[in-house]
């Protein structure tokens, strides 16, 4: 299939119907309001239906009902947006249902700033609803990359049973770059038989989400958890650049791995073994990746548009917070190439190839 330039906010719109996709409920923000003006044109055309909702709140449970329903179903919102809907993805998980939630983050906190930003990583990957669960957060760095995780996003939704965020910053949402749309079904895929399907139309099927005694609660997040270990084994995903000679590996997503990736060649340009691992998926954050390097790198060098909030769960991944160095913009700002550069040059001492 022949490439298209399309804006990147757009070209999701596009993959969630590629992908099946035929409900949208959600509500405009910045920087991603071209999503929900995108599908309130395109979804009708496919025999689908696109709601405005009055509020974040009700969006995201009409989503709740779309996905019980058996629905493949989208939102979309940017940070505090993303934020109001935080009890109904917490309820959605719990009830173990299937949704693709998209979040094209800006600056924050509270209403911030509509310029990219990376804050939000924390209210994706360790949850903003209460309880235990966890999101699946995949994590695109280009346009291109955006469309394939939206239609990876409804697939990985379907096989768990549980919802997905795909968590880009507002750059990626807004920069226009030529895409591809090809969506090939995952195998395996559970078919849909515990959906609601109404009155008279078949077996009566009940979700829940109250559970009152204790011990049945424990039991049903112990579900959950066997769930979670799946996806833990199954799903980690992650981008490995120049890293066969590597001594210091950058660890970057996004937008600010794009930036990263420019100051690498700087950096090799004078000698510097260097490389990056970029996760594609936030949850389950990619272990695999700091099992096989770690032993030989020196120090893990944390980019991101936030104050660190991914820096604790790289110390994690590498089992030394003494490893891991970090420099951030937040607020809206993208780190520059030079900045992130001196950065490298600071940890990285007199080391040179």
């Amino acid at each position: 299939m022949a490439k298209v330039l399309m804006k990147g906010n757009e070209a999701v719109g596009r993959a969630a119907i590629e992908a099946g996709c035929r409900f949208f409920f959600g509500y405009p923000i910045t920087p991603q309001s071209e999503i929900p003006e995108y599908l309130s044109n395109e979804l009708p055309k496919v025999g689908g239906t696109f709601v405005q909702a009055e509020s974040e709140v009700a969006a995201i449970n009409m989503v709740y009902g779309a996905a019980a329903a058996g629905a493949r179903v989208l939102t979309s919102s940017s940070s505090p947006g993303i934020a109001l809907k935080q009890e109904g993805i917490g309820y959605i998980s719990n009830a173990g249902l299937p949704a693709v939630i998209i979040n094209m983050m800006r600056g924050g906190p509270g209403l911030g700033t509509i310029q990219p930003g990376q804050a939000d990583y924390n209210m994706a990957v360790k949850g903003g609803a209460n309880g235990d669960y966890h999101n699946v957060v995949l994590a695109p760095a280009s346009v291109q990359e955006a469309v394939d995780m939206v239609i990876e996003a409804f697939d990985i939704s379907d096989m768990y049973g549980t919802p997905v965020i795909v968590l880009a910053d507002g750059l990626i949402g807004q920069m226009m770059e030529p895409v591809e749309f090809s969506y090939v079904r995952r195998d395996g895929i559970p078919e849909k038989t515990w959906a609601l399907t109404g009155r008279g139309k078949g077996e009566k099927h009940n979700i829940k989400n109250l559970v009152i005694d204790p011990d049945d609660c424990e039991a049903w997040n112990h579900e959950h958890f066997a769930v979670y270990e799946k996806i833990e084994a199954n799903e980690q995903d992650w981008e490995e650049y120049l890293m066969d000679d590597a001594e210091y590996a950058f660890i970057s997503y996004g937008t600010a791995s794009r930036v990263v990736r420019t100051a690498i060649g700087i950096l090799r340009a004078e000698g510097c073994r260097v490389g990056m691992v970029r996760p594609k998926t936030l949850w389950p954050f990619p272990q695999k990746a700091f099992d096989k390097w770690n032993g030989r790198i020196r120090k893990f060098l944390d980019v991101e548009m936030s104050m660190g909030q991914m820096a604790a769960d790289v110390a994690y991944a590498c089992n030394d917070r003494e490893k891991v160095a970090f420099y951030g913009r937040t607020g809206g700002n993208v780190p520059t190439v030079d900045e992130i550069a001196e950065f490298a040059r600071k940890h990285m001492g007199g080391d040179r190839a």
